[in-house]
């Protein structure tokens, strides 16, 4: 299974970052997988932000709640997160990451918040 994020680089305060994950060599809706998405803001440590699962129920961190909606594309076969009201805090490397027990990550993608 191979993920693939996608998405703007820079994105300006205030606004939403949207990014999309592209799932292949699998299914997105296979019984019990759980799909992610995990940031690294620049020297920090990695930050679950939320998953959605195979069923489609989500759970998002309870510091980010406020602000996240991730959802899937099953004909697509992709989820995508959206994060609202984004300030320069948000700036991470943003990764997708699925199946069982985090078992595929997708490469990355830097997402910069800034004016």
């Amino acid at each position: 299974v191979q993920l693939q994020e996608s998405g703007p680089g820079l994105v300006k305060p205030s606004q939403t970052l949207s990014l999309t994950c592209t799932v292949s060599g699998g299914s997105i809706t296979t019984n019990y997988y759980s799909w992610s998405w995990i940031r690294q803001p620049p020297g920090k440590g990695l930050e679950r932000i939320g998953y959605i699962t195979y069923s489609g129920s989500t759970y998002y961190s309870p510091s980010l709640n406020s602000r996240t909606s991730i959802s899937t594309d099953t004909s697509k076969n992709q989820f995508t997160l959206q994060l609202s009201s984004v300030t320069p805090e948000d700036t991470a490397v943003y990764y997708c990451v699925g199946g069982l027990s985090f078992a595929y990550w997708g490469q990355g993608t830097q997402v910069t918040v800034s004016s």
